[in-house]
Order: C-alpha cells, then structure tokens, then sequence
C-alpha cells in the first residue's frame, strides 16, 4: 500500500511540474532562404524557455494573412516597404517588432565591369512589381543613371524618371526572371535571392549594389499590433540581434544578407 501511494504521489509530482514548466510556444512564419537563420534561432531561443516552432511559406501573401488570422504568432520574410504597402491595401491591423537583415538588389552584368562603361541606349532589365521596381529605380538613381522626380520613396514607376541622360531602355519583367536577362542586356537589377537562384554571389558579383542603409527595404519581424509589446516578442528580436545570430548570418549567406541590427523605432517612424 505504501509503495502505491508513493508511485501515485511520484506520478502527481511529474504532472504538476510538467503543468509548471515556463515553456512558451511562439509560431513563427518565413520563408525558405531564411529558416537556416530561424533553426539556430530556435535552438537559441529554447535556452531562454521559448520554443519557436517554423512555419515555411513559399509565397508573399499567406505569412502575413496568417499572421493577421491569428494562425501564427509572428512573420519574418519581407521588407519595411513590403509591410506597409501590404497591409494598407488589404487593412490589415499589423505592427513591426524588430530589425533582421537587408537582402540588398544589386545591379548585375555580363558587358561591363563598371557603371562609366555602360553606353548609351543601353538596355537595362528591370523588376516589374511595383515595390520591386520602386526599389531598382531608387538604385538606378544612387548609381547616379537615372534621376526621380523629387520625394519619390519607391512608390510608382518609369514615369518617375525625371533625367535619363543615356537613354538607357529601361525593361521590367517579373523580379524572377531579371537574371536571365543578363543574357542579353547590358545589366540587370536582380533581387539577392533571385541572384543567388541564378549561381550568383551578391557580395562579388554586383556592378553595383545597396547596403544597410536603405531603409525601406530592410526586412523586419512582424506581428499583430495589439500583442507588438509582448515582452517574449522583444526577447526574440534580442536573440535575432546577438552576436552568434549576427555572425551565423554573415556566414551562411555570405555577404547576400546583411544584418541589421537597429530600433524598430527608428526605422518605422514609430
């Protein structure tokens, strides 16, 4: 009889304290060029007594719609110019949390190795999706080709272009299919992902290409705007900002991501 009640008290003390444990359980929804940084989050995170458990989305609308439904608790994935044209257009009540990295565009060639050489009336290929091409159009003009119409924050297209000095033929297509005009153009601005896809390296490859400045398309971690102060969200973005996350970004991607590691404050206005 004593060896009954002490098995029972043994197994009480095991479902009490496995009901105590400190453990949280935060989904989080990314893509499939950024879970390699989201494991070693998740074995950082589980240190700390956050379990993180990845949700891999293969397009640019569901993270956030499932973000916005309540399906997962956060969304890492897409630039602060992304977040904030998405979530206008479809109304969507979302906050910024915290900075991650910018996958810089760079302007690729296979004609010349520098910017004075491209020759007038030149082709260039273009991304055609409107957050895409704002963007391209933003490096053409701080690569000093082409000129916008004054306060032009990416929003808009070719008839943004105020001064085109060379006459450069400006082509969009769609954003995955810009390295393959390399083929034939004289340049083409490609997005990092779509450059690494193509057997391109975005750190030495590029004629020319963006660095952690460009605000707009820094990418971020996001979630529902009532929950953004939830202290577990602000330990996650501190571990993405550590020294380990930081180092294992620069390795892995090798120049292709670039971490930034800055107040979300001071990137979103707030």
């Amino acid at each position: 009889m004593k060896k009954l009640l002490f098995s029972f008290a043994a197994l009480l003390l095991f479902i009490i304290t496995g009901c105590g444990s400190d453990s949280e359980t935060v989904k989080v929804g990314t893509s499939n060029a950024e879970t390699p940084t989201w494991e070693l989050m998740k074995e950082l995170a589980s240190e700390e007594g956050i379990e993180l458990e990845i949700v891999q989305f293969s397009d640019y609308v569901q993270p956030n719609i499932a973000l916005d439904n309540g399906e997962i608790d956060l969304n890492a994935f897409q630039t602060i110019s992304y977040f904030n044209s998405f979530k206008e257009e479809r109304e969507l009540d979302l906050s910024a949390v915290g900075t991650t990295a910018i996958w810089p565009m760079g302007i690729y060639s296979e004609q010349v190795e520098e910017l004075s050489e491209i020759e007038d009336g030149a082709q260039i290929i273009v991304p055609k999706e409107p957050t895409n091409l704002g963007r391209a159009l933003m490096l053409m003009q701080k690569a000093e080709l082409i000129t916008l119409e004054e306060g032009f924050e990416g929003s808009g297209g070719l008839e943004a272009i105020t001064e085109n000095p060379k006459n450069l033929d400006i082509v969009p297509v769609t954003a995955g299919q810009t390295a393959r005009g390399l083929q034939d153009a004289t340049a083409a601005l490609i997005n990092s992902d779509v450059a690494i896809a193509a057997g391109l390296n975005p750190s030495e490859d590029p004629v020319f290409r963006e660095d952690d400045q460009n605000v707009p398309y820094i990418n971020i971690i996001a979630s529902q705007t009532e929950r953004k102060d939830e202290e577990t969200f602000q330990k996650i973005v501190d571990i993405y900002h550590s020294e380990e996350v930081t180092n294992f970004i620069k390795e892995e991607y090798e120049g292709a991501a670039v971490p930034v590691i800055r107040p979300i404050e001071e990137v979103v206005g707030e």
